[in-house]
C-alpha cells in the first residue's frame, strides 16, 4: 500500500502504481456493450467498474451495472450502445452514487458520446474521437506507417470507378490481378475484399464506389496481432499473438477476424524483434499526432518470402486487449490496461520504459491463451429461449461440453480442458447471421500453424453453439440488435 507522501507525489516505478491502483478511490467506467474486452481489470484496479447494455452475467457480477430498462431501443452500431448507456437515467443515477467526475473509457465512441460525457460530469480517458477517427482511416494509417519506417504490402491507393481503372491501378504498381482492397474504415474484416476477377468486383461495387481503396498484392500471409500504450515516457509494447481470421464456423465475413492465439512461438525470434520494434515506431509517430494510451496493430507475414508488413492500426482498446492481460508478463508487473489508466489518472509517475519492453520481449514471460469469437453462421432469425449461462466449462475426453462452475473472468481455468464462456446473446435475444452469440477463452491454442482450426476448438465451437435453442422467426425486417459484443478492428 502506497504512503501518503507516494500518493500526493510522484509514483516512482512498477510496485509505486500497482499500489495506487489498487487503492484507488476514483471511480473509473468501462462502458461497452459487454465487459469482454477489459474483464478482469477489477481485479488490479479499485473502484473500476463495467457499465454493460448486455446481461452476460444474470446480475452475479458484482462490477458489472446493466440498466433494468432496456426497452424500446434501437441499435446499429457499437457507439449507439455506448451512447444510449451515458445518456440512460438509470446510469446517471448510479454513477452520482460512486462520487463526482468518473472517468470513462470505451471501445467505440463518437462526438455523441462525448458530449453525453461531458452532459452526464464524467470525464473520458482516451484521446478524441475527432483524432481517433483521423488515424483509424486505413489511408493515414499507411501514410504515417511509412514515415515511421514501417512496411505495408505492397500497396496504391487510389478511387477507381470500374475494375478495369482498378486492374490498371495494380498494373502500374505490379501488384498482379489478385487483389486485397480495403476502404478506409473497416469492422473485423468487413470492408475488406478480396478481388481476382470482374465478378468480385461488381459483388461489392455498391461499398467500393466513391471510396478512397487502399489497393493491396495478395500475399500468402499469416496474421498476428499485437498491443501497445503511449505514455508520456515512451511507447510500452505487449504480447504477440496470432490472428484467428474468416473461419467459416466462427464469422460468416471471409478473412474477418474471430479470435487470438498466444504462445511464445506465434512469429520467430527475427519477426517477434522486427514487429516490436515496429510498434515502438509507430507509438512514437502516433505521439506526434498527440495520440496518447492504447493501440493495436496487425502485422502480415508473408509465407513465401519470409517478409513482415504492417497489416493495419487500431487506435483503442481492441478484441486482442482480453488476452493482452492475461500474459505472464501482466502478472509481472501489471496488465497492459493498467499503463494506460495511470495514463490518465492525473498523478505524476515515473517508469523505465526500455526496462518494461525488455520484460514484456521475453519469451519465457509469455504462457499460452486462445480466445474464440463465436457468430451465428447460419442464415436464419431466431429468438433465443434457452442459451448457456456465463461461467467456466470443461470439455470432457468423449468431446462433450458439460457446465464445471460460476466464474467472473477466465483467470482461473487451470489446463486446456476448461474454458470461459462470456454469453453475449441470451434469452429473449435474437441470434442472427453474423451476430455475436458469445466468446470463449481458454489456455492452450485452438488454431494449427497451418491456420487451420483444431480438433479441440471445432468441439467447443459445436458444443457450445448446440446449446442455443431458438424460435424462428418469420420472414420480415431484420432485428436492429446488429451491433457486435467484441471489436478488433473498425
Amino acid at each position: 500500500m502506497t504512503s501518503t507522501d507516494e500518493q500526493a507525489g510522484t509514483l516512482r516505478g512498477i510496485s509505486q502504481i500497482r499500489g495506487h491502483l489498487r487503492t484507488n478511490p476514483h471511480p473509473v467506467y468501462f462502458v461497452s456493450p459487454t465487459a469482454f474486452n477489459l474483464l478482469g481489470i477489477d481485479r488490479w484496479v479499485r473502484s473500476f467498474f463495467y457499465v454493460n447494455w448486455m446481461d452476460s452475467f444474470d446480475g452475479n457480477h458484482p462490477r458489472v451495472f446493466v440498466p433494468h430498462d432496456r426497452t424500446g431501443y434501437e441499435f446499429n452500431t457499437m457507439e449507439d450502445v455506448c451512447n444510449a448507456l451515458v445518456g440512460h437515467p438509470e446510469v446517471r443515477a448510479w454513477s452520482e452514487r460512486h462520487g463526482p467526475r468518473p472517468k470513462v473509457c470505451f471501445v467505440m465512441f463518437d462526438k455523441q458520446t462525448e458530449r453525453l460525457v461531458e452532459e452526464a460530469g464524467m470525464e473520458l480517458i482516451l484521446p478524441s474521437c475527432e483524432l481517433r477517427r483521423h488515424i483509424d482511416s486505413k489511408i493515414v494509417t499507411t501514410r504515417l506507417a511509412n514515415e515511421a519506417g514501417v512496411a505495408s504490402v505492397p500497396n496504391v491507393l487510389g478511387r477507381p470507378t470500374s475494375y478495369t481503372e482498378l486492374v490498371g491501378l495494380a498494373d502500374v504498381h505490379d501488384l498482379g490481378r489478385d487483389l486485397v482492397v480495403q476502404t478506409p474504415y473497416g469492422d473485423s474484416g468487413k470492408t475488406t475484399f478480396f478481388i481476382a476477377g470482374p465478378e468480385d468486383w461488381d459483388r461489392h461495387e455498391d461499398v467500393l464506389l466513391g471510396e478512397d481503396l487502399k489497393v493491396m498484392r495478395r500475399i500468402n500471409c499469416a496474421a498476428a496481432a499485437m498491443e501497445a500504450v503511449i505514455t508520456r515516457h515512451g511507447t510500452i509494447v505487449g504480447p504477440v499473438m496470432h490472428d484467428l481470421c474468416g473461419h467459416p464456423e466462427l464469422t460468416p465475413y471471409r478473412g474477418g477476424w474471430c479470435g487470438n492465439d498466444m504462445f511464445p512461438g506465434a512469429l520467430s525470434p527475427a519477426h517477434r524483434s522486427a514487429a516490436r520494434r515496429a510498434t515502438a515506431r509507430l507509438g512514437d509517430r502516433l505521439a506526434q499526432e498527440g495520440y496518447r494510451g492504447f493501440f493495436e496493430v496487425d502485422y502480415l507475414i508473408d509465407r513465401d518470402t519470409g517478409e513482415l508488413y504492417l497489416g493495419e492500426l487500431n487506435p483503442r482498446i481492441s478484441g486482442v486487449t482480453s488476452i493482452t492481460n492475461v500474459t505472464a508478463a501482466a502478472y509481472a508487473d501489471m496488465p497492459l490496461f493498467a499503463f494506460h489508466l495511470i495514463e490518465y489518472l492525473d498523478v505524476d509517475y515515473e517508469i523505465d520504459v526500455a526496462e518494461i519492453n525488455d520484460r514484456w520481449g521475453r519469451v519465457e514471460l509469455l504462457d499460452v491463451w486462445t480466445q474464440m469469437v463465436i457468430k451465428d453462421t447460419d442464415d436464419r432469425i431466431e429468438l433465443i429461449d434457452e442459451a448457456p449461462r456465463t461461467g467456466i466449462y470443461r470439455l470432457d475426453d468423449d468431446g462433450v461440453v458439460r457446465w464445471s462452475r460460476w466464474g467472473n473472468d477466465w483467470h482461473s481455468i487451470q489446463d486446456e480442458s476448461e474454458a470461459f464462456y462470456l454469453r453475449v446473446s441470451g434469452p429473449g435475444e435474437y441470434r442472427y447471421k453474423g451476430g455475436d452469440l458469445g466468446i470463449l477463452v481458454s489456455r492452450g491454442r485452438f488454431q494449427s500453424d497451418e491456420g487451420a482450426l483444431t480438433e479441440r476448438a471445432r468441439h467447443w465451437i459445436a458444443e457450445m453453439k448446440a446449446m442455443y435453442v431458438g424460435t424462428p422467426i418469420e420472414p420480415g425486417p431484420r432485428p436492429e440488435i446488429v451491433f457486435p459484443a467484441a471489436v478488433k478492428g473498425v
